[in-house]
């Protein structure tokens, strides 16, 4: 059978529907094991829901599982504001270093310089940690002690998060049509017009979303912010205070928490969980808008 450019480029029908099928059994295996996550972490945290009221895991004294109280408030405040924080400086770095890629370096200097992007990219967070407690923390120790703190987690987690804000937003402004630039420049208009009246409004949906996947990985991330803030449970009133996020906690008592101590811990994972959810409904509604 000779098989004309049509029949190559327009795949007959059955493939078609072999291809929707498995596209429909990866979404479904990837939304089945989300809902296995939720239900494991809700199965665990159920010994100790049905004894302690949701109220009290923000109204409690202090964390003292052993002693019956489990207030996480102080960790999930520092939790946001570690991850608030470096979403407020990783935003804006990670875009301006996405334009200067995209329309300011020479094409040389672009393809480097998106190469060490992706570099800190790949490097694992344990090596973030180990360099943020022999450097950045001594550091910050000079300027004001205790070096270990809100601020040094602020600040390891604006490196980490920045290469995926700064690549994604470059993917989000590749995909700009040329026409839209084209028609622009015949305007008249300057390069920093076109890219503030037409490339940023046109990108703001895959920069929004490469936001929103930064912010989930600045929440959950646990050893390079276990190895620098200090791990103090309490509500920092300055950035130079120690705190403990929710996924550090987890990672500290987990190895041996035992009965409603290890249901808290669960209880914890299952805020973070729930702050993600939060996270993608957000991405959702800003989609659909």
């Amino acid at each position: 059978m000779i098989w004309s450019k049509r029949n190559i480029l327009f795949p007959s029908a059955s493939v078609d529907t072999l291809i929707l099928w498995l596209l429909r059994i990866a979404s479904g295996i990837a939304a089945g094991m989300v809902l296995l996550i939720l239900f494991f972490l809700l199965a665990e945290s159920l010994p100790l829901l049905r004894e302690v009221s949701a109220v009290r895991f923000v109204t409690d004294s202090s964390w003292q599982p052993s002693e019956g109280a489990y207030n996480l408030a102080p960790m999930l405040s520092g939790t946001l504001y570690a991850a608030g924080g470096a979403l407020f400086l990783a935003t804006p770095l990670g875009i301006a270093s996405a334009l200067f890629v995209a329309y300011y370096a020479p094409p040389p200097a672009a393809g480097v310089y998106r190469r060490l992007i992706e570099l800190l990219a790949g490097i694992p967070s344990v090596v973030y940690g180990f360099w943020a407690l022999t450097t950045l923390v001594p550091l910050i120790n000079e300027l004001h002690p205790p070096g270990a703190s809100l601020l040094a987690g602020i600040l390891v987690l604006t490196l980490m998060i920045l290469p995926t804000v700064a690549l994604t937003a470059h993917a989000a402004l590749l995909a700009v049509p040329d026409e839209y630039l084209r028609g622009a420049a015949a305007l008249g208009m300057s390069r920093w017009s076109i890219i503030r009246g037409v490339v940023l409004p046109a990108a703001r949906m895959g920069v929004t979303a490469g936001v929103i996947l930064a912010a989930g990985r600045a929440i959950g991330e646990t050893m390079a912010v276990l190895m620098v803030t200090g791990n103090v449970v309490q509500h920092a009133s300055t950035v130079y205070d120690p705190i403990r996020t929710l996924a550090a906690n987890i990672a500290l008592e987990m190895p041996y928490a035992l009965g409603d101590h290890r249901a808290a811990l669960f209880v914890s994972g299952l805020v973070l969980m729930l702050l993600v959810v939060a996270l993608w409904s957000a991405a959702a509604r800003i989609g659909r808008n």
